[in-house]
């Protein structure tokens, strides 16, 4: 079978995001369009299980000894997964993909565990992995008074945002000190809920399986966030303490087979950021000016990245891991922009606002106290449209990850001088000992093609930087003309009289003379629209839980969540999705697709055990609701037994930050039979396979 391009693919994928949508069906007729009773989503807090609700659908209300254990079982994966124990060994499960860069970390020299997996046969085997660590979620404390009576001491809206912040701090101290465990405070309903979250954090994490790249992410980009899925996308750690296996009562037991179809179904994970409360001024701004920058940057970001590994291969390790995360990125943008472009969609969430407001609007007390909020976000949300183009140039210039070498040393050079009167050149050798002139010439690369694209080449200050050029000849122009690359001369700059450095024609120099007090003047602006914004979004967020109470979620916070749903199938591209795909899946696209990548196949998949069931379950989808954050996220039974885990959402999940549909499955995730296949027939890790089984390390 001829190869098919890499280009071929995203015309695929963009034409289906084009005549499909995700989860929303074409109106024509949008004044009948009314908000769903799950519009919120199903990312219920710890704090106020719905249990009502749960015994209502499913027939099963969770006992409190059920949810606590459930609760500590689950554990927060660094700062970007989900995992859980699923051992009283303190023996962890996630995603493969939250695990890569822990697979780079324990490589030593002449390992390739990207290809080869990395499997510890014995516990002596299990390596330390570097600065990872999990946190277990051990207490929750209701300061809601505490926060909300500090917030109303002040007598202006900055005064209430600083008393708001400086309670916060206070309180997460307060609790540090008297428990010895982490304090977070957890902003609920935008402000109408505070929660102190205490965690248990573990140090010592070492890995103990991980399949190879091309097992754990099969199907590589194309098939990324897409059902039909074969993916055996998982990763075993170990957490210890004092250099033994930790002990744990509070961990999950494996489910003697997976779930069933219409079986409910949990997961329990710390999902990132959803946006659902947002008003529909924040979406329109979303939408038409901050995602698509966003995705812009991403663009070139992934162009710039693959163009480097095309014409150098051997960097291709060293970047596939911030590639993968990118890609992942681009998608996720690609599909909010089109959902917050779909009516449809829009006009269900225009139906819940206006149903809300309306709420508020008849009950006198309320309207006094929130009824105004929705005009101040939409008053805020204009003004810092028109300033749009400045406010996204300044802030990108000003963001330590964002902005180049030169824009960074020029504008401290002039803030200095403007300020001090000179520049203290002591730190100058130490920043050209860490400059990346790769990196760099990315970065600024970006932000002069960002400025001829906002502003145009005719503009004065960005003429000057460019010459009138576009592209890689805009750079290069810029370069030709700055001696801030160079470190000598640039320390002779420096020691010349303010009056020398401020009449620089250096362009990097005398762009930041010109706009820094332009610059100045939006970014306080945009400081106090944020402000604005934040205190008018708490009011909703109160508003909020005064209409609803606990009977909606609210928005995710990367703080623990339990979701409910069912495993079934659902139309798709014309076809039917089957609610579970088997280990033949694999196979069937490596043939199809003539073996190439990356529907490649490592070389233990190409000659299988003859004891492994090819038949056996792999991946199935679920109406369970989750974002990033989740992945690597337990999917549980009523027995509170592991029936799979969560690493993807199909195309039709990617509006779920906005709005979540509950009649089409989004959740993707690993069956526990085919995981538990895999490790004992296919990799042979038979001690793994026991303890996942038994929930001990065997004798």
């Amino acid at each position: 079978m001829k190869k098919i391009s890499r280009n071929y693919f995203w015309v695929i994928i963009a034409l289906f995001f084009f005549y499909s949508s995700a989860g929303i069906s074409q109106n024509s007729d949008l004044s009948n369009v009314k908000s769903g009773k799950f519009d919120m989503g199903k990312m219920w807090t710890f704090d106020h299980p719905p249990v009502d609700y749960f015994a209502e659908t499913y027939g099963f209300r969770p006992t409190k000894e059920w949810l606590d254990h459930v609760q500590m079982a689950a554990i927060r994966f660094a700062t970007y997964c989900s995992s859980s124990f699923v051992s009283e060994d303190g023996l962890i499960m996630t995603n493969h993909h939250c695990g890569r860069e822990s697979v780079s970390a324990v490589e030593k020299k002449g390992e390739d565990l990207h290809k080869t997996g990395f499997l510890a046969m014995k516990l002596e085997d299990e390596r330390p992995v570097p600065g990872l660590f999990v946190d277990q979620l051990v207490r929750i404390i209701d300061i809601t008074k505490d926060i909300q009576d500090a917030t109303e001491t002040g007598t202006t809206q900055d005064e209430k945002l600083k008393n708001k912040d400086k309670k916060v701090k206070e309180l997460e101290t307060k609790y540090s000190n008297e428990t010895g465990l982490r304090a977070q405070v957890v902003t609920l309903f935008s402000g109408g809920q505070y929660s102190c979250y205490l965690y248990k954090r573990y140090n010592d994490i070492r890995i103990v399986f991980a399949p190879e790249d091309q097992a754990g992410f099969f199907g590589g980009d194309y098939d990324n966030f897409t059902y039909p899925r074969y993916n055996f996308d998982c990763t075993f750690f170990r957490a210890y303490e004092n250099g033994k296996p930790m002990k744990t009562e509070h961990y999950y037991k494996w489910s003697p087979k997976g779930a069933g179809l219409n079986e409910p179904v949990f997961v329990i994970g710390n999902p990132g950021r959803t946006s659902r409360l947002n008003t529909i001024a924040q979406l329109e701004y979303k939408r038409d000016y901050q995602y698509p920058d966003i995705l812009a940057y991403l663009d070139y970001m992934i162009a710039d990245m693959q163009n480097t590994i095309k014409n150098n291969p051997e960097k291709e390790k060293e970047l596939s891991n911030t590639l993968f995360s990118l890609s992942n990125s681009q998608k996720v943008f690609i599909g909010s922009i089109k959902g917050l472009k779909d009516p449809y969609l829009m006009a269900r969430k225009g139906d819940f606002e206006m149903n809300f407001k309306k709420a508020i609007q008849t009950k006198p007390d309320l309207n006094e106290k929130y009824g105004k909020a929705w005009d101040e976000i939409e008053k805020v949300n204009k003004e810092r449209g028109a300033m749009y183009n400045e406010l996204y140039l300044y802030s990108v210039l000003k963001s330590p990850r964002n902005t180049s070498f030169t824009f960074s040393l020029a504008n401290d050079i002039v803030s200095s001088v403007k300020a001090d009167g000179k520049y203290d050149a002591s730190g100058l050798k130490s920043k050209y000992s860490k400059l990346d002139k790769e990196t760099d010439r990315v970065n600024m690369s970006y932000l002069l093609n960002t400025m001829v694209k906002k502003f145009g080449n005719n503009n004065e200050n960005v003429k000057a930087l460019t010459g009138g050029n576009e592209g890689e000849a805009a750079f290069n122009y810029a370069l030709s003309k700055t001696i801030l690359m160079d470190e000598s001369k640039t320390t002779a700059f420096v020691g010349k009289t303010k009056e020398e450095i401020l009449a620089s024609d250096d362009p990097f120099i005398s762009f930041f003379v010109k706009t820094g007090d332009r610059q100045d003047e939006v970014m306080k602006r945009a400081d106090e629209l944020r402000n604005l914004e934040s205190y008018n979004r708490e009011l909703i967020g109160r508003a909020a839980f005064e209409v609803f109470g606990n009977t909606i979620p609210p928005d995710a916070t990367f703080t623990l969540r339990i979701s409910d749903g069912v495993l079934k199938s659902y139309p798709y591209n014309g076809t039917i999705a089957p609610p579970k795909t088997t280990f033949y899946g694999y196979y069937d696209r490596y043939y199809g697709f003539n073996k190439e990548y990356p529907y490649s196949l490592p070389d233990r998949w190409l000659n299988p055990p003859k004891e492994f069931n090819l038949n056996t379950p792999i991946n199935f989808i679920s109406t369970c609701d989750i974002i990033g954050g989740n992945s690597g996220s337990p999917l549980i039974n009523k027995n509170g037994e592991i029936i799979g885990l969560a690493f993807d959402g199909n195309i039709e999940s990617l509006t779920d930050e906005f709005i979540y549909f509950d009649d089409v499955p989004h959740t993707v995730s690993v069956d526990s039979e085919g995981l538990l296949e895999a490790v004992k027939n296919l990799y042979k890790v038979d001690r793994l396979a026991s303890e996942l089984r038994n929930g001990k390390i065997a004798k």
